[in-house]
């Protein structure tokens, strides 16, 4: 054996030997199972290497940060802490935020600044609060905006028009008015580039003092590499090309291709939008995806979508980003694996360092056995290393030489087991070693990710969430404590843009306006404007509201609305019941859903007294059972029976270009429940896990399993005076094929009313069947993620234990 390699076995021994239970509790202690054999690493400070941009994630994409807002504090500023507080959390290096457009983006619509052409507005929305409250915990965050969509005044409809440059030019002015630069600007996300376009911003922006702003393009693919590469004048105007999900969309991320096109043209190269995944699922995927973006395609900003779900989960993609705060009136939300994965990096690293290409790869040269990338600090000196061993079989032995001008002082290791569920397995400062002569050994487990880094002042937030409960009714809302320009406390966006103004109509005090005047330029399909509030528990209760028309057109109530999805042709996407009446005085109870996409089912309709525009109605829609009834101005019109939807949130709508107003919210409970209480997770007391729709399917004969609670619409069970125990409003926990011995699947099934979908909810913590007697059980008393659930003998086992939260 060589001196060397004596050194090496000894330094490894010793570094094991003086971390104890640290190392392993962090998992880097030997399992059982061969390690691979020993890989050296040279990290080699001479090595060159692009600048790195930073890691960061996005605010819009579709209203996902709207809820934040909303939150009491301390959470609130638990959660902004958590996201954007350097040394604490996620740690957020660049926040892309949408530039709003009064349409919707995935997940909701954002306002714009500038609904109708010359009236600006700088404090719309809540994006440049969020950016305001992310440089005040880390004044060198980058802020990057963007635009999904635009006000269909901008170009008569046409966003490449220089109405956009001015617009974006405006934006640039509120941002000003907010104390934010805006270090980066796009165009229009995901539909590709207009060469002239982006040469007349880059114009535009240098000759009105913001030379500075540099120009992303073009927030979709790498096709714009190509022209780029063969025109100098556009080549001029872009300053960094970013394409999206480089390492493929929702994937493994295990392989990053970037083309020679895009990494021959001398531009830093991002992965603008990546992620889409839950806020701790999507944790193995980033944790490969950081790292390899660079290996493989040198790009060298990494941003996540989104930030946060800050939406209810009837909503597309409620459960994504790098935390969850679904529920702003319980103060509820959970901080997610994703972020602990980002701040493997960002809390190690800053922007301005730069990649060690020489010491950034694949373990022996196997993806399998994972990668990593080494950063070396602004001083020359420092340096982190990230490695991350998502696909490993064993344990791996990897060998380090410091050399090149880097330290070779005490190196600190950070560890996260991504395969736990445990969150104290997440960011564990686990030890610290000292080189000799800049050697040292590290064993690393599979399934982890590991910081090695000279540099220090690191930490995990300790901030708590506290539980998650419904909103409970009554609930109303006369909007005189919000300010002009703000959106009402809970009312969520969808299309359109409902904001808080002046009333009109000779009253005084505050309304909610519906302020975009015309159909805009969307990024997903068109849709009426709509938007929603409260609880996915409501079941039994009745919406009131004032409403002023301002012109010719209708307005609606909505209730019982639940699941939401991308819609075309009015608000068809929505399950819900809408009371619609029309400056005429036509009136009808309508019922949509999520599959039907080209009109609505009149429930019942007819005709009062014209409304006319320009004064105040009462409308009021209530929910008893299956019997829905409207009243305006204390009259009552009509009545329809239809059981599609048995719970669901309340809102408002309007026809297209309709700026009408709302005023004094009212929400009040009716017989048979709607509380808020009635709706809620059902969690197995054994497991700990909830009770989950698999893939969150609405298939009749999906069998429900167990999963980690996530707020998704998919674990969200409403108890009905009926006995059933519904989810997505429409479909009962059912008894498959109306069993009645011990085994039996349990599945959804569309409600039907027989004995098969009715549920006991008993005082001891079991749910029986009414038909059978038979408990919920979870088989073969698993606590695992993906345990199917049946039913099955009343035992008193905690397999057959749950509480509802």
């Amino acid at each position: 054996m060589s001196r060397t390699s004596r050194l090496i076995r000894r330094l490894r021994v010793s570094a094991i030997a003086l971390t104890g239970a640290a190392l392993a509790a962090a998992g880097m202690v030997a399992v059982a199972g061969p390690a691979h054999a020993a890989t050296s690493i040279t990290l080699n400070g001479s090595s060159g290497g692009r600048t790195f941009d930073g890691v960061g994630a996005i605010s819009g994409g579709g209203g996902n940060s709207r809820l934040l807002i909303d939150y009491p504090d301390p959470q609130r500023s638990d959660i902004l802490d958590y996201l954007f507080k350097p040394d604490y959390g996620a740690s957020a290096q660049i926040l892309k935020i949408e530039i709003g457009g009064d349409t919707n983006s995935t997940s909701g619509a954002e306002p714009s600044i500038e609904h109708t052409r010359g009236v600006v507005n700088c404090n719309v929305g809540y994006e440049f609060w969020l950016a305001e409250q992310a440089k005040a915990r880390n004044p060198n965050i980058k802020l990057y905006g963007l635009a999904w969509g635009a006000p269909g005044w901008i170009g008569n409809g046409n966003f490449w028009s220089t109405d956009m440059v001015n617009y974006l030019l405006s934006y640039l002015g509120c941002a000003k008015q907010h104390g934010l630069t805006i270090d980066y600007l796009g165009g229009w996300n995901e539909r590709e580039y207009n060469i002239g376009w982006y040469e007349q911003l880059r114009s535009a922006l240098n000759s009105n003092g913001y030379s500075a702003v540099k120009i992303v393009g073009s927030d979709s693919s790498w096709n714009i590499a190509n022209d780029v590469d063969s025109n100098p004048q556009f080549a001029s105007a872009v300053d960094i090309l970013g394409a999206h999900y480089p390492c493929g969309y929702r994937s493994s991320q295990s392989n990053c291709s970037v083309p020679s096109a895009a990494t021959s043209s001398g531009k830093q190269l991002w992965a603008s939008e990546n992620g889409s995944d839950d806020y701790n699922a999507g944790a193995n995927a980033m944790a490969r995806g950081i790292n390899r973006g660079y290996i493989d395609g040198k790009m060298t900003a990494y941003l996540n979508w989104p930030i946060i779900a800050a939406i209810t989960p009837n909503l597309p993609w409620p459960t994504m980003g790098v935390a969850l705060a679904p529920q702003p009136w319980s103060g509820y939300y959970s901080i997610g694996k994703n972020a602990w994965v980002m701040a493997h990096t960002t809390q190690f690293t800053q922007p301005g360092w730069h990649y060690l290409d020489q010491s950034s790869g694949y373990i022996g040269g196997n993806r399998n056995n994972g990668s990593y990338v080494t950063l070396k600090s602004t001083n020359n000196s420092d340096y982190s290393t990230v490695i991350e061993t998502q696909d490993a079989s064993s344990a791996q032995t990897l060998n380090f030489n410091v050399t090149g001008g880097l330290s070779t002082g005490a190196v600190h290791v950070w560890s996260t087991n991504v395969r736990s569920n445990s969150s104290s397995d997440y960011f564990v400062h686990a030890s610290d070693i000292t080189p000799s002569n800049g050697a040292y050994s590290l064993t690393v487990q599979p399934g982890y990710v590991y910081t090695i880094t000279t540099t220090t002042g690191q930490g995990k937030g300790t901030a708590t969430s506290p539980a998650q409960k419904g909103l409970a009714l009554p609930y109303s809302d006369n909007f005189d404590a919000n300010a002009t320009g703000t959106e009402a406390k809970y009312l969520m966006d969808w299309q359109g843009s409902f904001e808080v103004a002046a009333c009109g109509g000779g009253r005084t005090g505050q309304c909610v306006r519906q302020m975009s005047a015309q159909a805009p330029i969307t990024w997903d399909n068109l849709s009426d404007p709509h938007a929603m509030i409260g609880d996915l528990g409501w079941t039994n209760y009745t919406v009131t509201s004032d409403v002023l028309l301002e012109k010719s057109g209708y307005a609606e109530l909505l209730g019982r609305a639940n699941t939401q999805t991308y819609g075309n042709n009015g608000a068809s996407g929505l399950n819900a019941y809408h009371f619609r009446v029309s400056d005429s005085g036509a009136w009808s109870i309508l019922n949509s859903n999520t599959g039907n996409n080209t009109n609505f089912t009149t429930l019942a309709s007819g005709n009062v007294a014209a409304l006319g525009t320009g004064r105040w109605h009462t409308l009021a829609l209530t929910f008893s059972g299956s019997t829905i009834t409207a009243s305006i101005d204390g009259t009552q019109v009509g009545s329809a029976n239809n059981s599609s939807w048995g719970a669901g949130q309340a809102g408002y709508a309007t026809s297209q270009g309709e700026t009408a107003q709302f005023d004094n919210l009212s929400i009040t409970p009716g017989s048979g429940g709607g509380t808020g209480g009635g709706s809620g997770t059902i969690v197995g007391v054994g497991s700990g896990r909830c009770v989950d729709v698999t893939g969150a399917s609405q298939n009749n004969g999906t069998q429900v399993e167990l999963w980690d609670c996530n707020g998704g619409s998919n674990q969200q069970w409403t108890s009905t005076s009926a006995g059933e125990l519904r989810v997505y409003g429409s479909s009962c926990l059912d008894a498959y094929g109306q069993g009645t011995s011990p085994g039996t699947k349990v599945d959804i099934w569309s409600c039907t009313g027989q004995s098969n979908q009715k549920w006991n909810l008993n005082a001891d913590g079991t749910i029986t069947s009414a038909q059978s007697g038979l408990c919920l059980d979870a088989t073969g008393a698993g606590t695992a993620n993906g345990t199917a659930l049946e039913l099955w003998s009343c035992n008193g086992g905690s397999n057959q234990k749950w509480t509802r939260n």
